[in-house]
């Protein structure tokens, strides 16, 4: 086990913040994380998980020991005629893996391309994009009790997903760490077009049958003209949830704003949190040398020395002229550290 000092975790989260870590490591098995956890409790010192760093926000330095987990492996554990079950560790990260799948004709998963991040965190966040999420293929995962070092399993029903939430950001929120997750993916394709542009594009460049790796090649193209790219512009992707409210709460609004738009659910409508961002005229707004995408609303960006308390500040703000406006709270996808 390497531990190193006072370390910029700049590299290391996706909105490119030059925080420092007080201890930093990596660990690429659940015995190195053990040994880890151990170190940092002996010395009582704190522990900070990192990932992808993709869904984070640094306000500060961390004065903990931050493990990286670099957990890896792709593999197939059962299949029968309609399913295959991978398990594939929780510090692959999380685009290699959808082209992995795509690679062997696994389906279930190529509406998620080009998502950040690792597989650790897809079920933290039940990650989702056109029409898909990752409690749709979910099998279970593995989980490491940070008190008593022992290892648990849990099912879909034990990680009680719902809208970018788990039982892992809620009652279980850092008492587990994750190390791997093992999916359900089919056989055969039964694909899922009806979210968003995808019909559009395939029909655009249709001159072959339809494939997973044409449906991933059509949400990859449509990503990229929407959200910019960490590696060119520091970002977390989409900030904030898209909000639910009441029916009868969007049927007001709607007299007064006649084009909000809104997705009908069980729980009630689905207001695109893009649309109210866009309607209270922050699009493309810049503050110095944070913003907000000049194409996408719902990505806050660091335009190169940035700070993540001016970018937690223009989020706020944002909060509050969107509930001044509609009377909408929006929460933040981002978890703020």
């Amino acid at each position: 086990m390497n531990i190193q000092e006072n370390i910029s975790l700049k590299p290391f989260n996706t909105f490119s913040l030059d925080k420092k870590a007080r201890f930093f490591t990596s660990v690429n098995s659940r015995e190195q994380l053990i040994e880890a956890l151990i170190w940092a409790r002996n010395l009582g010192i704190e522990v900070f998980i990192l990932g992808g760093g993709s869904n984070i926000l640094l306000t500060q330095d961390i004065n903990s020991l931050v493990i990286k987990i670099e957990i890896s492996g792709i593999d197939v554990v059962k299949e029968n005629s309609e399913f295959i079950w991978v398990k594939v560790g929780a510090g692959e990260n999380w685009h290699n893996f959808v082209l992995h799948a795509i690679e062997n004709n696994w389906a279930g998963v190529e509406n998620l391309s080009l998502i950040p991040g690792t597989v650790g965190a897809s079920p933290m966040q039940n990650i989702g994009a056109y029409g898909i999420e990752v409690k749709d293929v979910f099998h279970s995962l593995r989980a490491l009790n940070r008190a008593s070092l022992e290892q648990k399993e849990f099912n879909s029903e034990e990680c009680k997903f719902g809208y970018r939430e788990s039982v892992f950001k809620n009652e279980l929120k850092g008492k587990f760490i994750i190390t791997s997750v093992t999916f359900k993916l089919k056989k055969k394709p039964n694909f899922n077009l009806d979210y968003g542009a995808i019909k559009e594009v395939l029909a655009v460049e249709a001159d072959s049958e339809l494939t997973l790796r044409a449906v991933s090649d059509a949400v990859i193209k449509i990503r990229q003209s929407k959200l910019p790219d960490p590696k060119e512009i520091g970002n977390a992707g989409s900030f904030f949830k898209n909000p639910t409210i009441s029916k009868d709460s969007w049927l007001k609004l709607q007299q007064t704003y006649p084009k909000i738009p809104g997705y009908d659910l069980p729980e009630g409508m689905k207001v695109p949190a893009a649309w109210l961002i866009d309607q209270c005229g922050w699009k493309g707004k810049r503050f110095g040398e944070i913003g907000v995408h000049e194409n996408q609303p719902l990505v806050l960006v660091n335009f190169g020395q940035g700070d993540g308390l001016e970018v937690k500040l223009l989020s706020e703000k944002i909060q509050q002229s969107v509930n001044e406006k509609f009377g909408i709270d929006l929460i933040p996808e981002v978890n703020f550290i």
